[in-house]
């Protein structure tokens, strides 16, 4: 993990202390409430429904497990006891007093962590592969590029108000797990012919009201050109992105809009920045080796079973005899570019609980499992999970055994109830409709792990606005929130993709007919559902066969579902007692 140095911590110091007197001021009266909102959110500071709501930052989703304690303090302390993962690698309170929220920023200070630019017309939190630098298909390892670009972008005092938020997404596999194409920017780390490190580097994705799959703009760049390139990529977009409408602020409309136009400005402002202003950003060797040497490999003691081999031999017996135990390898313990250790994901999927939430009982029990088990670091991924990156494989079975304790171990990734989910109405005032009750009455539906297993890996995605924080558009089964006649509906979409190798290449779903009620969403998945049952081919996974025999069978059988009077949503969107909290916001 990087390391923050003594200039880095004064920063984030003089950062809270800032923000301290401007929130004194706020409280006092002396700076007004409309001066003070952008002061906040450039901190991270929402007002959302209910409730003030901070998003933490995890840069690239690497977390150290003393900072998830501090985490699981602040929530225990100032919140309700439990906080919400997001898909771009953050971290969401939401319900903590604003007048405690300079004491929150001294505890987030005191552990290297904050909340700048997690908000605002800015570049936001950087997000990558949560298995970067351990996984075998991996071409070079992208967490050094990533805090580089992040020292770049944070406070960037050209970039602090751009025409709409920008996100950037950087990937060093061949399997891209960043979801690169669905970003402003995207950045893949490759080698080219003569074998030298570089990016290609796309632009112009993103989801909301007009899902776009981003282009690509360069094919090679070499790597230590990459911030005089994005500063040039930035400023074309900050010279021409649309101010007057934000539904078409984003820089996908630009881009979409000029075409070779865009690119040949971007190139002329490039060449620009190198001949005229001296190239002021090009990364040097040493300043790249001393970023990289904060992500070395952590020492750890010999294993005690030395021998791969013996190894797995062991394991496919603890299967054998521990059927749920085999399960638990199959989904959620991924190949390491080690031989000796193994990716350990831990669900944060359950019943009764918001996808992506943690108590602060929890999250104090992964922080245990990371320091006894991966050298104390774990990972935030894409799909609002945990991970432990450093795990030897003849502690997996030990592993399994503390993880299952702690609620931690259910053997769904990657299947139907792994879902994807933002908060929804309960918590955002931008929502038109809530997210949780939908993803829980669809959990409860599908709990039997026989047939979980048997439907096989499914991406399902769901946001209760067109915003797409639950990244609708990318699941292979979306759900979208929308408002019809002032009362929540839901748009169903099949077929889309993160651009993974599961999925393919990155597309948006196809929405399957009018919206549905939320008590008919329900059965409308599980008709989807039972047509893959009857269509598919043995060994197909639903993707596969959606993309084989087209979207008309399930398109009929989702609108066959519909009820009569879908009007009354009262029984599906009563609170489910599990949760155990009022209404939530994000």
């Amino acid at each position: 993990m990087y390391q923050y140095t003594e200039f880095d911590r004064q920063f984030l110091r003089s950062r809270a202390a800032q923000y301290r007197d401007q929130l004194q001021r706020n409280l006092q009266g002396s700076l007004s409430d409309d001066e003070f909102r952008p002061l906040r959110l450039q901190n991270g500071w929402y007002l959302q429904r209910h409730a003030p709501m901070l998003r933490v930052a995890i840069p690239y989703g690497e977390l150290a497990a003393r900072q998830l304690r501090a985490l699981a303090t602040i929530a225990r302390n100032f919140d309700r006891s439990y906080c919400h993962f997001t898909t771009r690698q953050n971290l969401q309170f939401n319900w903590i007093a604003l007048d405690k929220s300079a004491d929150v920023m001294d505890l987030l200070a005191d552990v290297d962590m904050h909340g700048i630019q997690t908000s605002g017309n800015c570049i936001r939190n950087i997000t990558s592969d949560e298995r970067a630098g351990i996984a075998p298909d991996e071409i070079a390892d992208p967490r050094p590029f990533c805090e580089i670009l992040r020292q770049w972008s944070t406070l960037h005092p050209e970039f602090a108000f751009l025409p709409r938020k920008f996100k950037l997404a950087v990937t060093g596999a061949h399997e891209d797990r960043a979801a690169t194409a669905w970003h402003d920017v995207g950045l893949h780390v490759l080698r080219n012919a003569a074998g030298e490190i570089g990016f290609r580097v796309l632009v112009g994705g993103g989801m909301g009201r007009t899902p776009i799959i981003a282009g690509t703009l360069r094919e090679f760049l070499p790597w230590n050109q990459i911030l005089n390139y994005l500063e040039a990529v930035v400023r074309v977009y900050n010279r021409w992105g649309r101010r007057d409408n934000m539904y078409k602020a984003r820089i996908k409309i630009l881009f979409k809009a000029q075409g070779e136009a865009f690119r040949n400005e971007v190139e002329s402002e490039y060449q620009e920045i190198l001949a005229l202003d001296g190239a002021p950003h090009t990364i040097t060797q040493a300043e790249l080796e001393r970023v990289s040497a904060s992500f070395t490999p952590p020492l750890r003691t010999p294993a005690t079973a030395s021998d791969p081999a013996a190894v797995e031999q062991r394991l496919r017996a603890l299967a054998a005899a521990e059927p749920e135990f085999g399960r638990w390898l199959q989904q959620n313990v991924a190949a390491h570019k080690d031989p000796a250790l193994r990716a350990v994901t831990l669900s944060l999927k359950r019943l009764g609980y918001a996808p992506g939430d943690a108590s602060a009982d929890q999250m104090d029990q992964a922080a245990d499992l990371a320091d006894t088990f991966s050298a104390g670091e774990l990972r935030v991924t894409h799909d609002q999970n945990l991970l432990l990156p450093w795990v030897r494989a003849e502690q997996l079975s030990e592993l399994w055994r503390a993880a299952t304790q702690a609620g931690l171990a259910r053997a769904n990734i990657r299947l139907l109830t792994d879902m994807i989910a933002c908060p929804g109405g309960d918590f955002c005032a931008l929502a038109n409709a809530r997210s949780i009750p939908i993803a829980q009455a669809i959990s409860e539906r599908y709990q039997d792990m026989d047939e979980l297993f048997d439907l096989g890996e499914i991406d399902l995605h769901i946001s209760g606005c067109i915003n797409s924080c639950g990244h609708h558009h990318s699941g292979h089964i979306g759900i979208l929130g929308v408002d019809k006649d002032g009362k929540e509906w839901y748009q169903v979409s099949l077929g889309g993709s993160d651009g993974s190798t599961l999925s393919g290449a990155a597309v948006p779903g196809k929405v399957v007919g009018p919206s549905f009620g939320a008590i008919e969403v329900p059965g409308v998945i599980e008709a989807v559902l039972d047509t893959y049952r009857l269509q598919r081919n043995p060994g197909e996974t639903f993707i596969d066969t959606l993309r084989r025999v087209g979207h008309e069978p399930f398109r009929q059988a989702a609108n066959g579902a519909r009820l009569e009077q879908p009007d009354d949503q009262t029984h599906l969107l009563q609170h489910n007692p599990g949760f155990a909290r009022d209404a939530q916001e994000a």
